[in-house]
């Protein structure tokens, strides 16, 4: 078995965790679920920020993806590197989310999303160089 398949699984559990944060943040719009007393939703205001994060996790991290499968494609034992580098873009999705979700903070949001960024970057600059021999 392949030791990218435990990150690229966590991050399907991210996604996972995000629809039912949605599910549940859109539940007294769509439901009538957990409406305040006035009716109206009381997660209106993090509901557009779940939606947006989620939408993120199907941008940039199609590039892990296609990494990530390259790898497992490529039939060869996959260096120890390239495992490390898809926990870092794993642990920097999470990282990621909680920022986007939980603050108003784009500063830091952007740091967080430059460490997903590189740790692909990464995956594929080594996939690369392996390719063409350096």
């Amino acid at each position: 078995m392949s030791g990218l398949i435990f990150p690229l699984f966590a991050h399907v559990l991210l996604c996972t965790v995000l629809y039912v944060l949605l599910t549940i943040a859109r539940a007294p719009v769509i439901w009538g679920v957990g409406q305040s007393k006035d009716g109206s939703n009381p997660f209106s205001n993090i509901q557009p920020k779940i939606s947006a994060n989620l939408s993120n996790q199907f941008e940039w991290p199609l590039f892990f993806y296609i990494a990530s499968v390259l790898l497992i494609a490529m039939d060869e034992p996959i260096d120890s590197v390239q495992i490390y580098l898809a926990w870092v873009f794993v642990v920097g999705r999470v990282l990621h989310s909680i920022v986007q979700i939980f603050t108003n903070n784009i500063r830091l949001r952007g740091m967080v999303f430059t460490i997903n960024f590189v740790a692909v970057l990464a995956m594929w600059a080594l996939i690369f160089i392996g390719e063409i021999g350096l």
